[in-house]
């Protein structure tokens, strides 16, 4: 059945992170040609819509940026986010039933606290739309299926203590690829456990077991889990021709997993084969969405003896199945064994910004509530740059003790020079949609 479709394009050509780097200008100058060689705009069911731009108060409700929005973010981060607020405003006032956000640069390597570009990316854009949406139009129960050929470390970071959004990624082992995470036994925190679900697979996966994967594990945990909104991270490097990824996922492929997932909302996420994959993989993603015809979508060179799975692929696959359902069917017991009672639970984490050379090290403290996500406090310091900042986030549908914590926490923070003080502090608070710095 035919459904409208909207897009929004933002190709970024005045942003590259350097002339011969895979994020540059013309990365999506094919696939904009390639649809209006296809006329998809000449159908009545597929509209285009312009970008808005993203404000600081889009950004604030989950970014803590060091030392400020104006020293890290370009303009063009702006406008990809508010591509992606415009695609989701179409959906949300039903102007169209789902909607496809083809902006770059992308971001979902891009965790709560930001002291510049990592794996390309700088604003997490899905996580910003997943709070408008939430603070625009009061949707509750959000899933994210990342199926970028990396691991969505920055939104597993964001929503690892949300237990209202679930967060699934499909990727390449990170045994084997940037950004080195995503394993079957990373779950999130404890007071969301179980909401994060990593599906790792091996280099060479074929299509037949992307297929598998979305199948078997992703829908059956979609359909339990029951969000009121799906979001697809579309990164296009799984693709067999991407440059800098292993596996061998196909145009025609995409195009199913889109029409078997079927997202209300798709954002462009990484893809580095601007020329002999995204231009089809963007094609048939559209027809899918949009409910028609993409059996013709292959790419020139697509060679069907390729894509015939390794039985060593399938076997581990398998196993990725029984032990992804042993977690999803056990996380309360589970949580109880890694999480044992107590008030605060700590966790930390050394981060390498690659694009920009800067190394953070996290530490992280979330209070354990049974009534909401818990007030999180992340103790956050770069040598490189010699920012100390302590960032306090309140959670939506905050309980009255997590909101009291938080707000102490922050009142009693004291900024100064001398070593061992913090450089800023940041409260983010979601239900009273507020930001304060000191």
């Amino acid at each position: 059945m035919k459904k409208k479709t909207g897009l929004v394009f933002f190709p970024a050509f005045d942003y590259a992170i350097s002339p011969t780097h895979p994020e540059r200008e013309e990365r999506l100058l094919y696939t904009q040609d390639q649809v209006f060689e296809e006329g998809l705009l000449d159908f009545d069911n597929i509209k285009e819509f312009k970008p808005g731009v993203a404000t600081a108060e889009d950004i604030q409700r989950v970014h803590f940026c060091v030392p400020g929005i104006d020293e890290i973010v370009h303009a063009s981060h702006l406008i990809a986010v508010g591509g992606c607020i415009t695609a989701a405003d179409k959906v949300m006032t039903k102007e169209v039933d789902n909607a496809f956000a083809l902006v770059r640069p992308c971001g979902h390597h891009s965790f709560r606290v930001v002291h510049g570009s990592r794996g390309f990316c700088t604003l997490n854009m899905e996580a910003i739309m997943v709070e408008y949406i939430r603070h625009k139009y009061g949707v509750k129960k959000i899933a994210i299926v990342d199926t970028d050929c990396h691991h969505g470390d920055g939104s597993q970071d964001i929503f690892w203590h949300d237990p209202n959004t679930l967060f699934i990624s499909m990727h390449q082992d990170g045994r084997t690829l940037y950004p080195g995470s995503g394993f079957a036994d990373e779950l999130g925190g404890p007071n969301a456990f179980g909401t994060t679900i990593n599906l790792p697979m091996p280099p060479d996966t074929c299509e037949e077991g992307f297929l598998y994967v979305l199948d078997e594990i992703v829908m059956p945990i979609l359909e339990e889990f029951k969000p009121d909104l799906i979001i697809n991270s579309a990164g296009q490097d799984n693709h067999y021709s991407d440059p800098i990824t292993n596996m061998k996922f196909t145009a025609h492929g995409y195009a199913v997993l889109n029409q078997r997932l079927a997202p209300d909302l798709a954002v462009l996420e990484g893809g580095y084969s601007i020329e002999t994959a995204l231009p089809y993989i963007n094609t048939g993603i559209i027809l899918a969405m949009a409910g028609m015809d993409f059996s013709h979508i292959r790419e020139p060179d697509y060679d069907a003896e390729s894509q015939k799975q390794p039985a060593n692929i399938t076997a581990y696959l398998e196993k990725l199945k029984d032990a992804t359902f042993h977690h999803w069917n056990n996380r309360h017991t589970l949580r109880e064994q890694v999480y044992p009672e107590q008030e605060f639970h700590k966790r930390s984490m050394d981060v390498y910004y690659d694009t920009d050379g800067i190394r953070e090290t996290i530490n992280e403290t979330v209070r354990s509530c049974p009534d909401c996500g818990g007030t999180v406090v992340i103790d956050s310091r770069c040598d490189d740059t010699h920012n100390h900042i302590l960032a306090v986030q309140i959670p939506r549908y905050a309980c009255v003790p997590c909101r009291s914590y938080g707000e102490e926490v922050f009142n009693k923070t004291e900024i100064g020079r001398a070593v061992g003080t913090y450089t800023q502090a940041f409260l983010q608070d979601k239900d009273k949609d507020r930001y304060l710095s000191k």
